[in-house]
Order: structure tokens, then sequence, then C-alpha cells
């Protein structure tokens, strides 16, 4: 994996694309990282807009291709795959070609409420019912269980009284914001 140039990275996201357009704008000026490919799931998706004005095409593909191998030859040379916001199961072969180079986030503390379903709301509104005291972010290597490859890092903060799923979301996003990008940096340089 040790190359000279520049490091690409391929984003997916099935939703908004906030995530995926924070992680752009991180590296936009940074020398030797660069977002080559940003693919969704959801012909529908916010990402789509928010990487067009950005001047960026996004990739839309089907539940069919990303079971079928060819499916690589849309990742070809990328050094790095991120999940940002991507609600699929990632396929064994994709992990088998990417093994530890692909990254997602769950907003949460894994392994607590990680899994299939569990994504967004749902998250926030199981904490708050089970009176957690404190909840977080999980940055992880992707394997061929949801939410169970190996913890890059976690970063996490206090629950307070008065706290709502939407207030935990909001702090949530601001975890991501922050950390997402410096764990994708921290990843590559180990690479």
């Amino acid at each position: 994996m040790e190359r000279k140039g520049v490091k690409k990275i391929a984003i997916f996201a099935s939703g908004s694309g906030s995530n995926a357009e924070n992680i752009f704008r991180y590296f936009q000026n940074k020398r030797g990282v660069e977002i080559q490919k940003v693919l969704t799931n959801n012909p529908k998706a916010g990402v789509i807009g928010r990487f067009h004005a950005l001047g960026m095409d996004v990739k839309v593909f089907t539940r069919s291709m990303f079971q079928e191998e060819s499916f690589l030859e849309m990742l070809d040379d990328m050094d790095l795959v991120v999940l940002a916001g991507f609600l699929w199961l990632v396929p064994a072969y994709l992990i088998k070609a990417f093994p530890n180079r692909i990254i997602n986030i769950h907003p949460a503390l894994l392994p607590n409420y990680g899994g299939k379903g569990m994504h967004g709301m749902h998250v926030h509104e199981a904490v708050i019912q089970n009176k957690e005291k404190e909840t977080g972010i999980t940055i992880h290597f992707v394997n061929e269980e949801y939410d169970k490859g190996e913890i890059i890092m976690q970063k996490r903060f206090d629950i307070i009284q008065g706290d709502t799923p939407q207030s935990i979301a909001d702090k949530i996003h601001a975890l991501e914001y922050e950390w997402l990008p410096k764990a994708i940096e921290m990843v590559l340089d180990e690479k």
C-alpha cells in the first residue's frame, strides 16, 4: 500500500452527505490526500446535490451491483473507503479486497447500540430510553458484521438532564465532524 503520490479516498453515503462534505472540505487543501469518488445507494440522497455543488459527480449504484465482485472496478485504485452514513452491510468480497481499509462511523459507543437497524435517531432514542450516563461516536474498521470491526477511536460525552434524542444527535454530529476526518488521516498515515 506504500505508494508515492496521492492517497485516494472513496466515500459511500446514503443520506444528506453532511459528513461526506465535511471530509471533502477537510482534505481539500491538504497535499497527498484526495477525495476521488463519492458513491451512493440512494438515487434521492442529498449527497448527490451537495457534491454536484462542489463540482463532483456522485455514482449511484443498486443492491445487485453492490453484490457483484465487478463492483470493485468502481474502486479500482482507492487507498481507503469511508462509509459516512452508509447503511448497507458491506459484502465479504469488498472487505477482502480492502482489508482494514474500510472505515465506518457509528453514532454510539460500540459494542452498545450497534447492529442492523441501529442508526440515526434509533440509536439516540435507545440511549435515552435506557438512561445511559454517556454516549458518543465510534470510528471502526468494517468487517462482515454490522458494527463489529476493530475500533479505531471512540469519543464520548456525558448525557445531561434535559438531553433529548435531538440534542444528543446534535452533539454526535459535532463529534463526527471533528473526529472522522482526523481518524481518516491517522489511518492513512499508518498505511
